[in-house]
């Protein structure tokens, strides 16, 4: 399958770096240095994952984000020089799937774009649908229906919330979470995954503050609390 990525980022040198590196992939790269022109680029082809740098001229990686966000669930992988915890945790809170930090290797930023394509593609599931109460997911039409009303999750969302379903009862790690997930090695620095559990239960949970889906095991991971069938 031939994969569309659109590339945005200010940096003509990173730009033109990374089309030439992930082209010679074998994908198909669309590359921009301007805020605008790659929401237009985004609504004229049909894309497969989005790598968006934050800063960037009319508007920035943050704005984009939540435009795309509106009527897409696309993988987004975030690029960006800046460090501060508070904008890495403002991007997964929009909804982005991963974030590299400049300066990066290039080799490991395709690395992380496969990972999540790979699970883009994995559409032959064992069974159709995990059902939980009134929680449905369904892993060949890529749902999820909360009291019969459709919920918009994520790619790395629904990922999460698939394989604990999968394992009710039983406590996965944050290291094995964000390896089978997201697909590399677990930082304990690393708040991705608390970050898009924090996301998911504000999607699937009546009361954020006493969840009854998606339970913390403290100090080691999370489990899904409800029989599955």
């Amino acid at each position: 399958m031939d994969f569309k990525v659109l590339v945005v980022d200010d940096d003509i040198n990173v730009l033109s770096l990374l089309k030439e590196y992930i082209e010679n992939t074998g994908f198909k790269v669309f590359a921009d240095n301007n805020g605008n022109s790659a929401i237009e680029i985004f609504k004229m082809e049909k894309l497969d994952i989005v790598i968006l740098d934050v800063m960037l001229p009319n508007k920035d990686g943050f704005e984009i984000t939540k435009e795309i966000r509106q009527n897409s669930n696309i993988p987004i992988i975030m690029l960006t020089a800046r460090v501060e915890e508070f904008d890495k945790i403002l991007g997964f809170e929009l909804g982005i799937d991963d974030y590299v930090t400049k300066p990066f290797s290039p080799k490991e930023l395709v690395v992380r774009i496969k990972a999540i394509l790979r699970r883009t593609q994995e559409l032959t599931p064992q069974n159709n649908t995990l059902t939980s109460e009134d929680l449905i997911l369904n892993d060949l039409s890529h749902t999820v229906t909360l009291q019969k009303k459709e919920i918009s999750l994520t790619l790395t969302e629904f990922d999460i919330l698939e394989i604990l379903m999968k394992n009710p009862g039983q406590v996965l790690t944050r290291e094995i979470l964000t390896e089978k997930i997201l697909g590399y090695t677990y930082d304990t620095s690393d708040r991705t995954m608390d970050v898009h559990i924090k996301n998911l239960r504000q999607k699937i949970e009546e009361d954020n503050s006493n969840p009854k889906f998606i339970l913390t095991v403290y100090g080691i991971g999370y489990k899904f609390g409800q029989t599955v069938i």
